[in-house]
């Protein structure tokens, strides 16, 4: 039977390991505290949905400061979040899957696809739900942005879900559908918890770091060097090296404050294994 919930959650996991200081996310249609599935046939056949977001299945969360791994709920358009990302499949091997996170860890990691999952929470006039919760999600916002890197790709799916408007769709609700919000850029968490932590404070600090993020973003869109695709280890190489920038800017105080990791703190946020088992599939990219 079809589910008769109305909202999406999402949850979070230690990433790679138990000890990793970056959680994985990704979103289901049922509260996994209550309703646990081994494996998403199981979901499928209770008519819920599971949304991978480039990780493996989880039948539930929970990380060291976040014991169930909850990172909230928000009434949702189901048809929307379908088309946006395909559920009940893997990203390693489902194009579908992937959103426009098209290549993991090049256009975005897991928090990103999360996004976009959630991206169909935005109905009513509210903000979409993101997974800004999890742990490391400040330093894969700093990086790779809430929707990941792809920002023509992600405009046309949003485009292409919504009936071709990118201003206003319709979904389940009174007889003229509930009424959702199609800004292709969405939240940016990011810049609101520097504005939190610096707006007051240190303006011209706040200006140089969204302006070092800005140019965070437009380096790592840049088409990786060489042939394929690459591997997890110099991923996640620059990947420090741009934290590295922004710790130096704003010194250990302020970058803890935004980032919630020391200056210096090794973070991966790419999973090596996801990155190397990840089915080599190549849409068509559009930057």
């Amino acid at each position: 039977m079809p589910t008769s919930a109305t909202s999406l959650y999402a949850w979070a996991v230690p990433a790679f390991t138990s000890g990793s200081p970056v959680d994985h996310t990704w979103v289901t249609t049922y509260d996994n505290r209550v309703d646990v599935y081994s494996d998403d046939a199981k979901v499928t056949a209770a008519g819920e949905f599971y949304w991978y977001c480039w990780g493996a299945f989880h039948p539930q969360g929970g990380t060291p400061v976040n014991p169930t791994g909850y990172l909230g709920r928000q009434s949702r358009d189901l048809p929307f979040a379908q088309c946006l990302v395909q559920p009940n499949a893997d990203s390693r091997t489902v194009a579908a899957a992937r959103g426009t996170i098209f290549t993991y860890g090049v256009d975005g990691v897991c928090h990103q696809l999360a996004n976009q999952v959630l991206y169909a929470t935005g109905i009513g006039g509210a903000s979409p739900l993101t997974v800004s919760g999890a742990r490391g999600y400040m330093a894969s916002t700093f990086i790779y942005g809430t929707y990941g890197l792809q920002h023509a790709a992600w405009a046309s799916k949003i485009a292409s879900c919504s009936g071709g408007s990118l201003l206003t769709a319709r979904g389940p609700g009174s007889p003229g559908g509930t009424s959702m919000a199609r800004d292709p850029s969405g939240p940016d968490d990011f810049e609101q918890r520097a504005r939190e932590v610096l707006e007051g404070e240190n303006p011209q600090l706040l200006s140089d770091l969204l302006a070092l993020r800005t140019d965070v973003h437009r380096f790592a869109a840049q088409r990786w060097p060489g042939t394929g695709e690459p591997a997890a280890e110099p991923l996640n190489t620059r990947n420090q090296q741009l934290l590295n920038e922004a710790a130096q800017l704003l010194g250990p105080d302020k970058y803890k404050e935004i980032f919630g990791i020391e200056p210096g703190e090794k973070i991966d946020l790419v999973d090596p294994e996801i990155n190397a088992t990840a089915g080599r599939i190549s849409p068509q990219r559009v930057r």
